[in-house]
Parts: C-alpha cells; sequence; structure tokens
C-alpha cells in the first residue's frame, strides 16, 4: 500500500484522531525480499538502513541454539538482567535504565509519558522521522531547525528555537541522516538556552562511530552537571548488529523520570532472545569497536570517491553518508534497484536531490560506488 493511499484511507475513517489522520508516514526503506521480488533479482546489495555489515559478536551467534528450548517462555518483563549490565557498563544507577523494543519504542513512550496538545517540541530538520511522528501523534507542535547549507547544525538557531516555550529538546548527535556532530561547547550552550524545566532527550543511535573524536559531545556529562530533567536514547541496532531483534535503552537523569516512562511501556515489551543476545555483546565490546574501526576506515574511502566524483557529502561521524546529487532522489534510488541496490532517498520538502547510503562491506560499497559513477556522469 503506498503512503499516499494510506493517508486518504485515514482521512476518511469518522473515528480517527485528527492528530492521526494528518501524520507523516514512517519510511523505512525496502526490504531485500521486496526487492527481489519487485525487480526479479537474486543478489542484492542492502545499504538503507545503517545496519552492521559484519553482523553480531560470535558470542550472540554461539548461545543461539541454546534459545530454542526457551522460546515457549515469557521473557523477563523487566529486563532485569540487561538493565543490570547496561548499568555497570555505564556506571549509572539501574533504576535510571528502561529498556525498549528498539530506541523507536522509547520515542513513543516518551511523547506518552510527557506530551499533551499544543506543547512545543524542538528538533532539527530533516531528523530521524518519529523525533516528529510521534510527538505530532500526541497533537505537540514541532519545530524543526533546518540544517546549514553546509550540512551542520544550525547551533544559533537552535539555541533561538528553544528560549521560547519548550516542552521537549530532542534530536540526535551524531544527526540520522545528515551525520553532523555537534560539538560538547555548543550542545553546553544550547542546553543552557532551554527553559529550566524542559526535557532534554539525545538520541545517541550513532554514537560508537563518533566517540573516538575528542571533539565529540559526551551528552551525558554535560547534562549530569544541570538541574533539567534529561534521557539519552542508545540502541544495540547499529554498532552492535542487533537490528532485527529491536532492543534498546535510554539512560535518564533519575530513577523518577525512568519510572514515569515505565509507566506507559507495554508489557514484555522486548523478547527474550533480544535481552540475551544484548547482554552478550555487552560483554564483547571489542568485536563491536573492531566493526566500528573497520566501518568508519570504509566510510572515508567512499566519502573521498564521492567528492572525488563531484558530489556534495555532508560531513559525517557516523555509519552512513549523505549526499546531494543532481537527479531527484527517487528517480536516483529506482535506478539504483533496478541494479539491485538499495539506499535510501529523503523525502522531507527541501532534500528531494539528497539521498542516504550506509556503508556496508569493501565489494557492497564498491558495488554501489560504481553504480553512481555510471548513472550520474
Amino acid at each position: 500500500m503506498s503512503d499516499t493511499v494510506a493517508l486518504s484511507i485515514l482521512a476518511r475513517q469518522p473515528l480517527c484522531r485528527p492528530e492521526v489522520s494528518g501524520l507523516p508516514r514512517y519510511n523505512a526503506g525496502l526490504s531485500e525480499d521486496e526487492v527481489r521480488r519487485r525487480y526479479g533479482l537474486k543478489n542484492i546489495v542492502k545499504l538503507g538502513s545503517n545496519e552492521n555489515p559484519y553482523g553480531p559478536s560470535p558470542r550472540v551467534k554461539a548461545g543461539w541454539d541454546e534459545l530454542a528450548g526457551r522460546l515457549g517462555r515469557y521473557p523477563d518483563a523487566g529486563a532485569a538482567t540487561l538493565r543490570t549490565d547496561i548499568a555497570k557498563v555505564c556506571d549509572i544507577a539501574h533504576d535510571r535504565v528502561l529498556v525498549g523494543n528498539g530506541s523507536e519504542q522509547i520515542i513513543r513512550m516518551i511523547a506518552e509519558a510527557y506530551l499533551s496538545p499544543q506543547e512545543r517540541v524542538v528538533t532539527v530538520r530533516p531528523a530521524f522521522g518519529l523525533h516528529e511522528i510521534c510527538p505530532r501523534m500526541m497533537g505537540a507542535v514541532v519545530d524543526a531547525v533546518p540544517i546549514t547549507d553546509q550540512a551542520t547544525f544550525d547551533c544559533a538557531a537552535m539555541q533561538e528555537a528553544v528560549q521560547r516555550p519548550t516542552k521537549i529538546l530532542m534530536f540526535a548527535n551524531p544527526s540520522n541522516p545528515v551525520g553532523c556532530m555537534m560539538t560538547g561547547d555548543a550542545l553546553q550552550d544550547l542546553i543552557d538556552s532551554c527553559p529550566p524545566h524542559a526535557l532534554i532527550v539525545v538520541d545517541e543511535a550513532y554514537r560508537e562511530y563518533a566517540e573516538q573524536d575528542p571533539d565529540y559531545a559526551d551528552a551525558r556529562t554535560i547534562l549530569e552537571k544541570q538541574t533539567r530533567p534529561w534521557i539519552i536514547l542508545r540502541t544495540f541496532s547499529k554498532a552492535y548488529g542487533l537490528a532485527a531483534l529491536r532492543i534498546g535503552y535510554a539512560l535518564t537523569s533519575s530513577a523518577e523520570v525512568a519510572a514515569t516512562l515505565d509507566s506507559v511501556r507495554d508489557p514484555f515489551n522486548t523478547n527474550m532472545p533480544a535481552q540475551v543476545a544484548a547482554c552478550a555483546t555487552l560483554a564483547d565490546t571489542a568485536y563491536m569497536q573492531d566493526c566500528v574501526r573497520k566501518t568508519v576506515a570504509e566510510r572515508e574511502r567512499v566519502v573521498q570517491f564521492l567528492v572525488a566524483q563531484g558530489f556534495f557529502v555532508a560531513p559525517t561521524w557516523t555509519n552512513f553518508v549523505f549526499v546531494r546529487t543532481l537527479m531527484k532522489a527517487d528517480k536516483l534510488a529506482t535506478a539504483l534497484l533496478e541494479q539491485g541496490i538499495i539506499i535510501k532517498p529523503w523525502k522531507e520538502a527541501g532534500f528531494e536531490n539528497w539521498i542516504r547510503i550506509s556503508i556496508g562491506l569493501p565489494e557492497e560499497n564498491n558495488i554501489v560506488l560504481r553504480a553512481l559513477a555510471d548513472l550520474v556522469l
């Protein structure tokens, strides 16, 4: 079902809340199976979802067979073991940790727990879609500050935006889909500009790819030194390689904030294999860091090639590149799909010529780079 058809169906539902009927659709991208069916292809290069191409730690695979015997039992509803492991790794009290069905679910929980109609949320544009969709679902007003012409955070404009009545500031650092990074000084100035009771939400889904940079803003270090409530979102879907299992977590400023989110959490919201696998990956950070090292090296190679071909590539500290092209993104993405290559065309107004390309294995990156060079030259 197309997005247009789905929206028209929603608009005709007499019982549907107006906030829901007007929501934009989240663009989840295409699966490998769907592309195979649509184009009759066998070999697919999937570089549209920012996954870890090396997969999870061998420790996850080693324990996988044993999990089959436990599938008839419900998971631990509170994910106590995983929360304890996260608390130990992050050096934080376990009652300040919340686990979700991906960090996506926690974004929804934040909106449900904290937002009422007409309250204001400040974010950026372009952004991870749920940063806008979930607040709007609750009737909140979303003020999205565009990135600069050089594809960096417009920190001055963000500071100005939060000085008006703001219930929540929510954005990703590094940015998704742009890849840009906010420095510690800029983040400090932004937080200082917020109203004294605003909730600060920093989505750190890609922090593992940026944290070795000395300019990277450790949000928690900054947030712990001030009094506003805060939530930091993290995930096992990217650097840890567990995208299929849907597992993420939040660090919070207090047990009270975590309890507030927990009050709107679905029972048994994370499955048992995901909890076990996440614990295994936390016990093997060396593997994750090796995946990050290889991905960052490939990212730099990809950027150099694209720049040499005349593309504008946004500065990136992630496992993807955001690229401005002369072709319309949808047209370019379709041409690549016909070759079995999945990337993500951006659809927000003002960004119709931008595509996002995940960093895959070297041989996968070579395929997409050759195809791009052939298509646009």
